[in-house]
């Protein structure tokens, strides 16, 4: 009879902390499905953005796009797997779980590397900026003609910035200093050059996408341990059962 209220109560406490353990996995797939949605929402609009897919063009950095890409990739993959993480947690199928697992480390690599990706291609100091200033340079040097000229001239007065990494970029290739190098203002010469500028107005966009993909991965990795332990417990909750 003890024996039996012992089994009585451990199995009961078990449901418990299956219960538990399966409504936090539902919150958190919650959680990341709209996080999710945000950065597909927002990875969209920088491919998407009026004007913007002008600016890469002009400058030929479309290698901006491959981290983009990724995590688009990513973010849809999250809103399907958070809704099926939710629907297994729920169900408590024990292969739906291993599944939903196996799809979060997957998802984990993903925005790591997107991330990464992303970084690498939009930040100072990253391979970007060797890319603008090697078209801001060939952009001076052809600043006699059209259409280089206009292309210069709009980047320059758009963003506030003279030559590749400054004024000197004229002096050296012994090109007279334009006007839209100077501000409207005091008529001085912008002290920065475009490829900071514009590497900034890049970090500027990457980094709230970044910001959303590493909270993704954070997410990511607590829903894997979160489904490991409710396999766990199911099959122990399981052999409780069969003992009875």
């Amino acid at each position: 009879m003890v024996k039996a209220d012992s089994r009585g109560a451990s199995a009961a406490r078990l449901a418990r902390n299956i219960a538990c353990v399966k409504y936090t996995l539902f919150c958190f797939n919650i959680v990341a499905w709209l996080i999710g949605l945000g950065l597909f929402a927002f990875s969209v609009w920088i491919r998407v953005e009026p004007g913007f897919e002008e600016w890469i063009s002009i400058l030929n950095i479309y290698a901006y796009y491959i981290g983009v890409y990724i995590l688009i990739g990513v973010s849809v993959l999250v809103l399907i797997t958070s809704f099926l993480g939710c629907c297994s947690a729920l169900m408590e199928h024990g292969v739906a779980l291993i599944l939903f697992t196996i799809t979060q480390i997957i998802c984990f690599l993903l925005a790591i590397c997107g991330t990464a990706i992303l970084l690498e291609f939009s930040t100072y100091g990253s391979r970007i900026q060797p890319m603008i200033r090697h078209t801001m340079n060939r952009l001076i040097m052809t600043s006699e003609y059209q259409p280089w000229s206009g292309m210069l001239s709009l980047i320059q007065e758009s963003v506030g910035c003279c030559g590749a990494d400054g004024p000197n970029d004229y002096i050296t290739l012994r090109q007279p200093l334009p006007i839209e190098c100077r501000d409207t203002v005091t008529g001085h010469a912008f002290s920065n050059g475009c490829v900071d500028e514009l590497t900034w107005y890049l970090e500027d966009k990457s980094i709230w996408a970044a910001a959303m993909a590493m909270s993704l991965a954070l997410i990511h990795v607590v829903n894997a341990v979160l489904g490991i332990v409710l396999m766990q417990a199911l099959r122990r909750e399981e052999k409780v059962m069969y003992r009875r």
